[in-house]
């Protein structure tokens, strides 16, 4: 952990594996893979602006946000940062270096008190040494991502500012994936200017469309919240 002030806890607790279980990613596994997974995770905790691991650093596992948001960052010599996305609970992440061997792509660091699960390099190793088969599932979750960003590549040569405002809004809320509808509004804690840096809008523009969002009566504005209203109108905002 690049993090002073983390905690480690020797097993993630009931609330953290409810959300986990959640993720449509985990859910899909195979019921042994996920009780092998889960039985070898730690319990992490971060405070807001905690750095889990940097640009460069060696791959230290896998980890699963269960509660709280994890921002997604890559900083460039200059000192600017380009924040690429905010995983939600029941997100996955850090799965491409478990392919490649090599150091991490990107930075990650938490918006807010977020629980993680951890999954260490060596217990990996162990696990799909003993379950080769397993290394599918693990190809999936990277393809999942893979398409996500082709999609946002698309979206922004194509669609104008309010569908990209509401798709990625929509896309943070199922965390990659997640296609379970409730009619319970789901709350995302994301400053405006941070949205506009993820979408490469200016934050009047992302003020702009979230207003008209909000007229519409698909989200609600909470100072740094924003409450979703309607998932699947808001993934086909064209």
């Amino acid at each position: 952990m690049n993090s002073s002030s983390s905690d480690l806890s020797p097993a993630p607790d009931a609330l953290a594996l409810s959300a986990i279980r959640a993720g449509a990613w985990f859910a899909a596994l195979p019921h042994a893979m996920q009780q092998r997974m889960l039985g070898d995770a730690v319990a992490r905790r971060l405070d807001p602006g905690d750095v889990l691991f940097r640009r460069g650093d060696a791959f230290d596992g896998l980890y699963a946000v269960a509660a709280g948001a994890m921002l997604i960052h890559a900083p460039d010599p200059d000192g600017k940062v380009a924040l690429l996305g905010l995983l939600a609970p029941g997100a996955w992440f850090g799965e491409i270096c478990l392919f490649d061997g090599l150091s991490r792509t990107h930075a990650a660091s938490a918006s807010v008190h977020t629980s993680l699960l951890h999954l260490s390099r060596s217990r990996l190793d162990a696990m799909l040494a003993d379950h080769p088969q397993w290394w599918r599932e693990f190809g999936k979750l990277l393809a999942g991502k893979t398409r996500e960003a082709f999609r946002y590549v698309e979206e922004a040569q194509l669609l104008p500012p309010i569908a990209r405002t509401a798709r990625r809004l929509a896309a943070i809320a199922r965390a990659y994936g997640d296609a379970v509808d409730t009619p319970r509004p789901r709350s995302i804690h994301l400053p405006q200017e941070q949205l506009g840096q993820m979408l490469g809008l200016s934050r009047q523009t992302v003020n702009q469309a979230l207003r008209e969002l909000e007229a519409r009566g698909l989200l609600s504005l909470r100072y740094a919240d924003i409450e979703l209203r309607d998932l699947r109108a808001l993934e086909e905002m064209q």
